[in-house]
């Protein structure tokens, strides 16, 4: 029998705690209420998308009072809460607090979750990975529920409910599964068998604003006024494609959550507000057919994707010679270097050795590095 999926679109168009509070209660209520997600006295895990410590203005991820809101529902079921996530660089902690997750974590009375260390968890029915390394905090909890931000992606497109799910690995442990799984598709089957371990109990997306451009860090704040409830994170997000305009089977970890099982781009049953009244066609997204890895599907030889595949590039006006793409680069040697000891000039890409896992770019701090199509990718690909 095919897979069938509610997802339940609520519009709230600001932050403000009553706004924000009835549109949770709605959510949450037509999927059956709270206590279809956890039991009095379960440890449940709030794992909010905290990409890096900056303040909620940014959209880099889900509003702190979406989470306090999300956090009271759960308490008043009786469930034990912690939070937390791992950050793409940087201590978990501290970039909750920078985030704006820990005061109100901490008003609540709601633990920070060990994300530092991890336990060894084998995935016997995974497709491609046999095991995962996760963080304790994760493994030590009853049930998770996954917190994202409607946001743009460079390797993924969008990054939302399923991409969540890769915070549940720690720190330096991810740049790892971008060294070995050097494309999209790869990644994709890998957060996708992520996600079949994890087993999320709830699926819950920030759109009230999000980010559009340069995502998933230095992209655009763009108003969708709009939270999303689901079980199914392969529905949620399709239903976000729908609302930005975008093809879901250009989504590799949308395409093949729906071949593995983790959910359906088809059988969607939606609640609550019609999507009709929520599609913005203007939404800045990668809609290219061109994949985000590979340049083109015809040609792979290394020369080709070296010329032809779609590469980071950093802009040398806007770059402040942090350091931070280099310290990111999960490539051994780096995929680029400094020209002089001073760091007086931006870094310098060797595209031979980059794998355009877009970490680079994820990470910069300065919004001085984007994602472009080499003339030459442009004309094979039209």
């Amino acid at each position: 029998m095919d897979k069938q999926a509610t997802v339940a679109l609520i519009r709230c168009e600001n932050y403000d705690y009553e706004s924000v509070s009835e549109a949770v209660e709605k959510g949450l209520s037509l999927l059956g209420g709270v206590g279809q997600f956890a039991a009095s006295g379960e440890k449940i895990l709030l794992k909010p998308n905290i990409l890096s410590g900056d303040s909620p203005d940014k959209c880099i991820g889900p509003h702190p009072m979406v989470f306090k809101v999300v956090a009271e529902a759960f308490q008043r079921a009786g469930a034990a809460l912690r939070f937390g996530d791992s950050p793409g660089f940087g201590n978990p902690r501290g970039n909750a607090r920078k985030a704006g997750f820990l005061k109100i974590a901490d008003e609540m009375g709601i633990p920070f979750a060990d994300f530092e260390n991890a336990e060894i968890l084998s995935n016997p029915d995974g497709k491609l990975v046999n095991k995962f390394e996760i963080a304790k905090g994760v493994v030590e909890s009853d049930g998770l529920v996954s917190i994202s931000k409607l946001k743009t992606h460079a390797l993924t497109r969008i990054t939302g409910a399923i991409k969540n799910q890769f915070g549940c690995i720690p720190g330096p442990r991810k740049a790892e599964f971008h060294s070995v799984m050097p494309n999209a598709n790869l990644f994709s089957k890998m957060l996708v068998d992520l996600n079949l371990l994890l087993k999320p109990r709830l699926y819950i997306m920030d759109g009230i604003l999000a980010m559009e451009g340069n995502g998933p860090r230095n992209g655009n704040p763009r108003a969708m006024n709009v939270l999303l409830f689901s079980t199914d994170p392969v529905a949620l997000d399709s239903i976000v494609c729908k609302m930005i305009d975008l093809d879901p089977s250009l989504v590799e970890p949308l395409v093949i959550g729906e071949e593995f099982g983790l959910g359906t781009m088809q059988n969607i049953t939606i609640v609550g507000d019609p999507v009709e009244d929520l599609i913005n066609p203007g939404f800045d997204v990668n809609r290219s057919s061109v994949p985000t890895t590979e340049g083109t599907s015809f040609i792979s030889s290394n020369f080709m994707r070296k010329y032809s595949a779609p590469r980071p590039t950093i802009n040398p006006e806007a770059c402040t010679r942090c350091g931070t793409c280099v310290n990111v680069c999960p490539v051994e040697p780096k995929a680029l270097s400094w020209t002089n000891e001073s760091h007086s000039e931006p870094p310098v890409y060797d595209y031979g050795k980059c794998i355009r896992c877009y970490c680079c770019q994820e990470m910069c701090p300065e919004n001085a590095i984007f994602v472009k199509v080499p003339l030459l990718g442009k004309l094979i690909h039209r």
